[in-house]
């Protein structure tokens, strides 16, 4: 079974940096149509400008897709752009630290909308977009593939990243639950659960803090931190007819470090 994605046309939210900008630029070289998604509208004009002598395989949307509006503005400009959507990928999230007893803090109730709600909504509107184009193909041919981005912090209890890890727990119960509401529609819907990866806010937390990189390679079997690059061959392989059979998963991917974490490892 072939994982190429050559001629598919992906949307990839959160694009203009870190894992969903790897991602992005992984896709276009394997040759599908990409669709950059962000509210970083410089970083983006840049990004897709380098590409502007390419077979027009890139475009860019910019806009903050926690509004309902913005996320249909997104589905019409790629429609409008590539007639057609066939993977999703939920890149867009964020991390805070929070004091949990703080109950003034908005911590939970942000991530919650950012990682998980927005996620949602991106989803049940690009899925009845990939429905309603797979009409009159063949019975048994795939119509779509979402990928959501989470975390191991859902199986990790760290009470500074209480909001974190209730967002990314939930994101996987969604992912779960898409996966068994659109298998009859043949749309399949997993998530990669990330390890530390070196993502821009990693770097910065390095320059933070002393000894952080030592501790997160002391307690990751595979002994080192994944490129973004390691993230986007995942990313493929789901979004791939590769993995044609395989829907609802979270897909471990962190160096083997869940396997002996210690409660006070680093969060990232």
């Amino acid at each position: 079974m072939s994982f190429s994605i050559a001629g598919k046309t992906a949307v990839v939210t959160g694009a203009a940096n870190g894992v969903g900008l790897s991602i992005a630029r992984h896709f276009v070289q394997a040759g599908a149509n990409v669709m950059f998604a962000d509210m970083d509208e410089a970083r983006l004009t840049d990004e897709v400008g380098k590409r502007e002598d390419d077979d027009g395989s890139s475009a860019y949307f910019v806009g903050d897709l926690r509004e309902k509006l913005t996320v249909a503005n997104l589905l019409s400009a790629t429609i409008d752009r590539f007639d057609q959507v066939d993977i999703l990928v939920n890149a867009s999230r964020q991390m805070v630290s929070a004091d949990p007893l703080n109950a003034d803090d908005d911590a939970v109730a942000m991530l919650i909308e950012q990682n998980l709600m927005t996620s949602l909504r991106v989803t049940q509107l690009f899925a009845k977009r990939m429905i309603k184009q797979a009409k009159g193909a063949e019975d048994q041919a795939p119509v779509g593939s979402i990928i959501n981005l989470s975390s191991i912090a859902a199986r990790r209890t760290q009470p500074q990243l209480l909001a974190y890890s209730v967002s990314s727990a939930a994101l996987d119960q969604m992912t779960r639950s898409m996966a068994v509401a659109l298998a009859p529609n043949r749309i399949r819907v997993n998530a990669i659960a990330l390890g530390s990866v070196m993502s821009a806010s990693l770097k910065g937390a390095l320059q933070e803090e002393n000894g952080m990189r030592d501790q997160i390679i002391g307690s990751t079997p595979l002994g080192r931190i994944a490129s973004p690059t390691e993230l986007a061959d995942v990313a493929q392989f789901l979004a791939s007819d590769g993995s044609s059979f395989v829907t609802g998963q979270i897909l471990t991917v962190d160096g083997g470090r869940t396997l002996v974490d210690a409660a006070d490892a680093p969060a990232h």
